[in-house]
């Protein structure tokens, strides 16, 4: 008998950049091409600690089912710590009513593509933007549309022009905050800007945050969702990136329209995120210094930056460009024109070190003279000699192409 599969799974075509990324699991190859936080951030010993008192004091309720919204006890802390960093931003207050904890924020991602898209819908996104989104959205069958962006962020008066054109815009998907893949932080003036246009056409937005805890230097800027008088903003929070990304955890906040359609994806899908983490991560949140847990991380992730970015200077070729992020965990490589980040992958392979090509973050263009570099794995001798390698692996690749 044979296998018939869905129709959407039978059209999907496997990414290619797949074997790419599966030699960089050898144990010899120098990888910045995951997004992986440093192993020293993760705070075990405090997290032993709670693991054991989330058991004696409520091992029970810990074990069991929880409802598919979340915990109330974790709902509660993040609204909490939104409510004192954003309210003064002029975010109105939020209700840990309209927060859904999350199985990480790719589950996020997954219910809002299920929540809103049909087939040949329209997605828009920067250009370009967080594979994993797009990846997340693509099994729904839209169309993406690239919004053009520049060093401040999306580009507010391009964006009018595609929503003034384009029929079936379901919603927007942003990384204002050291974006993925680029490092970009956008303006406050760009996000001010971009608000407007949102409000007018009245089109939801997906403020993607993954990063905005990660801040080298600068002050905090407000987030979209603190410039949203007709409540069109979901907002996407995680604990991947501050506390442990094994835990998968992360949130959602929205308005109560939108929250009900995501509960009722969320409760088909997996009923509920595991009720001991969650419980686990409040109870650290209540009896340990989160705040200066994440500071200290973002010392370690700024120096590394610099040894990356110093390497950069001292070894890459003058006309390969690079972002100085000032925060998160990536930066961005510019190849001069007519040059092909996965060409370019066989010679930094051959030399032991590997990235992610660029045009996977572009679903519509697919431009493919750029590359992504992580800075917040490797220790500092790795990050210099890794960018020695691939500087020799540029110098060869240009060589050759001449």
């Amino acid at each position: 008998m044979a296998i018939h599969f869905s129709e959407v799974l039978s059209k999907m075509k496997g990414s290619d950049l797949g074997p790419l990324l599966a030699l960089t699991a050898q144990p010899d190859i120098i990888s910045f091409a995951g997004g992986l936080p440093a192993p020293r951030t993760f705070p075990l010993k405090e997290l032993t600690e709670v693991a054991v008192k989330v058991r004696e004091e409520d091992g029970a309720g810990a074990m069991q089912y929880g409802p598919s919204l979340g915990f109330m006890g974790l709902r509660q802390a993040i609204a909490d710590r939104m409510n004192r960093m954003y309210c003064p931003m002029g975010m109105d207050k939020v209700d840990p009513k309209n927060i859904m904890i999350t199985t990480g924020s790719q589950q996020g991602l997954d219910i809002t593509g299920r929540v809103f898209i049909d087939k040949d819908d329209v997605v828009l996104i920067e250009s370009p933007s967080y594979l994993g989104a797009i990846g997340a959205f693509a099994l729904e069958q839209p169309k993406f549309v690239e919004v053009p962006t520049d060093d401040q962020g999306m580009i507010p008066e391009e964006l009018d022009k595609i929503l003034a054109t384009t029929d079936k815009v379901k919603f927007i998907y942003v990384i204002p905050n050291y974006q993925n893949p680029t490092g970009i932080c956008w303006s406050l003036e760009r996000r001010q800007k971009f608000m407007e246009v949102v409000t007018k056409y009245e089109i939801p937005v997906f403020e993607d945050n993954p990063y905005g805890d990660l801040r080298f230097e600068g002050e905090e800027i407000a987030p979209l969702v603190s410039m949203d008088p007709k409540h069109l903003v979901i907002y996407s929070g995680t604990f991947s990136k501050t506390l442990a990304p094994g835990m998968r955890l992360a949130w959602l906040v929205c308005n109560d329209e939108i929250l009900a359609k995501m509960d009722l994806v969320k409760g088909s899908t997996d009923l509920s995120t595991p009720c001991v983490t969650q419980r686990e991560v409040a109870m650290y949140m209540e009896n340990y210094d989160f705040e200066g847990h994440i500071k200290e991380n973002c010392k370690l992730y700024a120096h590394r930056r610099d040894v990356m970015c110093d390497a950069i200077k001292k070894y890459f070729p003058s006309d390969v460009k690079s972002t100085y992020p000032h925060g998160g965990l990536f930066l961005w490589v510019e190849l001069p024109e007519g040059c092909d980040a996965r060409d370019l992958f066989k010679y930094a392979i051959e030399r032991k070190v590997a990235y992610v090509p660029g045009d996977s973050f572009f679903p519509a263009s697919g431009k493919r003279n750029y590359f992504r570099l992580n800075f917040s794995y490797n220790d500092d001798d790795i990050i210099e000699d890794g960018v020695k390698r691939l500087a020799d692996a540029l110098k060869a690749y240009l060589a050759d192409k001449k």
